[in-house]
């Protein structure tokens, strides 16, 4: 049983992308974050991040048999229509992501689209924010 963990365009440099707004821990530390949070369960980790929102879509669409996922869109949330489509059918629990507090930087990044359709939003609360995500799913799944 996997937990697909998606991020989306700029979370691959994590670590040295804008540490005053991001941090420091790497999508690696991230990722190795929330297989130690599941592994108690049995799950693995499937991580995927890919800056083109095509690639994110066949790999929710890859995906299916996974438990549920965590999804940290980046700023596809904004306008990531093809994305949202592929979550809208996935069959699974997901858990919306985001490292910064959206509501506190820029007007544009106040709305999601894809949050409607999640199990719920976490944001602004750095890396650990993953993790409860992971927890969120542990219990609902």
């Amino acid at each position: 049983m996997h937990l697909l963990l998606l991020n989306g365009p700029n979370l691959g440099i994590l670590g040295r992308r804008q540490p005053e707004i991001y941090g420091t821990d790497t999508l690696a530390d991230i990722e190795a974050a929330v297989a130690r949070e599941v592994e108690p369960r049995g799950w693995t980790v499937t991580a995927i991040q890919h800056d083109c929102e095509g690639a994110l879509v066949r790999a929710v669409q890859d995906n299916y048999d996974s438990v549920g996922a965590i999804v940290n869109p980046g700023a596809l949330m904004m306008a990531g229509w093809s994305l949202r489509d592929a979550l809208a059918d996935y069959p699974r629990p997901w858990v919306e992501v985001h490292l910064s507090n959206l509501w506190a930087r820029e007007q544009f990044r106040h709305e999601s689209v894809l949050a409607p359709l999640a199990l719920g939003m976490i944001a602004g609360l750095g890396p650990i924010g993953y993790r409860l995500a992971a927890r969120a799913l542990l219990e609902r799944v």
